[in-house]
C-alpha cells in the first residue's frame, strides 16, 4: 500500500511540471506574435496596371508571292536556292518548249514560202500592166493580177504575225520574282518538266512581321496600336505595335499582325515568346522589400487590427517593373503591410 501510494504521489507530481511548463511555452509563443517587428508600413490599395498575355508568334512576311510556269517545258536553269535574296524583276530560272521552236521554224517557212509568192505575183502585175497600157488586157486583168499582189502579201503578213506570238510565247519561260524579298522553298529542281501554273519558288513579299494568335476570348481586347513585348532565344527584348487584326475566327484563334522594329528575317516562321497588352486592370502592387522568400514560399507580414503582426504566404508575379511585383493571393485590399526596417 505504501508503495502504490508513493508512485501516484510522482505521477501527480509529474502532471503538476508538465501542466506548468506548457503554460510557460505559450507565454513566449504568444509575446512573439504580439509583438510587431518595426519597419515601414504600407496600406494596399488596386491600382491600375497594363494587362498582359502570352501568346505564341512566329515571324512571317506579310505576303508570300508565289512563281509559277507559264508554259509547258523543261525548266532548264534554275539560278536560285531557299534562303537567296532576289529583286523584282530578276530572271531566276528559264522554261524551254522544243515544240515551240520547231513551230517558229514552219511559220518562219511559210513567210518565206509567202515572200516568194508576192514577188511572183509582183512580177505578173507589172506584166499585166504593161500589156492593159496598150490595150491588149482588160481592166478585169488588171484588177486580178493587183488583188493577187495584195493576197499574197497578207500570207506574208500572217505568217509573220503567227511566228511573232511563238517567240512571245516562248518568251513567257522566263521566271521572273514579282517581288523583291528571300526564297522560301524551291518544290521544283532544275531538269524537271513542269506545266503552266506549277509553283517553282516561293518568295516572301512586303516587310517582316511578327504574327501572333490570339485567343478569340480576347479579340476585344487587342486592336491596332496595342504593344507586344517579344523575347528573343538569345535573351533580348523588343517591342512593336499591332498594325492589323484579321476580321476572321480559325480554331478559336485571332490572327494579328505586329511591326517589330529590327526583327530577324533570315528564319521566316521561327517561333518566339511574346505577350500581348490587353488593356488595363485592377492590382495589388508593392515594392519587393515588404516580401520575404523561404524555402520557396513568399511571405508578407500583415499587420492586424489588434497590432498583432502575422506571416502569412502568398502568390506573387512580375509586374513589369523591377522594383514591384503583384500580389495575386494570400491578402486583400486594406491591409496593413510591415516592411523590413532599413
Amino acid at each position: 500500500m505504501r508503495r502504490m501510494g508513493a508512485m501516484a504521489g510522482s505521477v501527480a507530481a509529474a502532471l503538476l511540471l508538465s501542466t506548468a511548463l506548457s503554460g510557460c511555452g505559450e507565454t513566449k509563443e504568444q509575446a512573439a506574435v504580439v509583438k510587431a517587428p518595426a519597419g515601414p508600413r504600407l496600406v494596399l490599395q488596386p491600382t491600375d496596371t497594363t494587362g498582359w498575355q502570352d501568346v505564341p508568334a512566329e515571324i512571317a512576311t506579310l505576303k508570300e508571292a508565289q512563281v509559277f510556269a507559264r508554259i509547258s517545258g523543261v525548266l532548264t536553269t534554275l539560278a536560285v536556292r531557299e534562303g537567296d535574296l532576289v529583286g523584282k524583276g530578276q530572271v531566276i530560272g528559264r522554261i524551254v518548249d522544243n515544240q515551240l521552236g520547231y513551230q517558229a521554224g514552219a511559220y518562219g517557212a511559210q513567210a518565206a514560202a509567202a515572200q516568194a509568192q508576192v514577188a511572183q505575183a509582183e512580177a505578173e502585175l507589172k506584166r499585166v500592166q504593161y500589156l492593159y497600157d496598150k490595150g491588149v488586157y482588160a481592166k478585169a486583168k488588171l484588177d486580178q493580177a493587183v488583188a493577187a499582189v495584195a493576197t499574197s502579201k497578207a500570207q506574208v503578213r500572217a505568217a509573220q504575225a503567227q511566228q511573232s506570238a511563238v517567240g512571245a510565247v516562248a518568251g513567257q519561260g522566263a521566271v521572273v520574282a514579282p517581288s523583291s524579298g528571300r526564297v522560301l522553298r524551291v518544290p521544283i529542281p532544275a531538269g524537271a518538266p513542269v506545266a503552266p501554273g506549277v509553283v517553282v519558288a516561293v518568295i516572301t513579299s512586303g516587310p517582316t512581321i511578327l504574327r501572333l494568335q490570339v485567343p478569340e476570348s480576347l479579340a476585344g481586347a487587342v486592336h491596332p496600336g496595342s504593344r507586344v513585348a517579344t523575347t528573343a532565344f538569345g535573351g533580348g527584348q523588343s517591342e512593336g505595335r499591332v498594325v492589323k487584326v484579321y476580321p476572321s475566327i480559325t480554331a478559336g484563334q485571332v490572327t494579328v499582325d505586329v511591326e517589330m522594329p529590327g526583327i530577324d528575317n533570315s528564319l521566316i516562321g521561327r517561333r518566339m515568346a511574346a505577350k500581348v497588352e490587353t488593356g488595363t486592370r485592377k492590382a495589388l502592387m508593392v515594392p519587393k522589400s515588404y516580401v520575404v522568400t523561404r524555402f520557396g514560399i513568399d511571405y508578407v507580414t500583415v499587420l492586424g487590427k489588434d497590432g498583432n503582426a502575422t506571416q502569412v504566404p502568398v502568390q506573387t508575379a512580375p509586374s513589369g517593373t523591377a522594383d514591384t511585383v503583384e500580389l495575386l493571393s494570400g491578402v486583400a485590399a486594406g491591409d496593413t503591410l510591415i516592411g523590413s526596417a532599413q
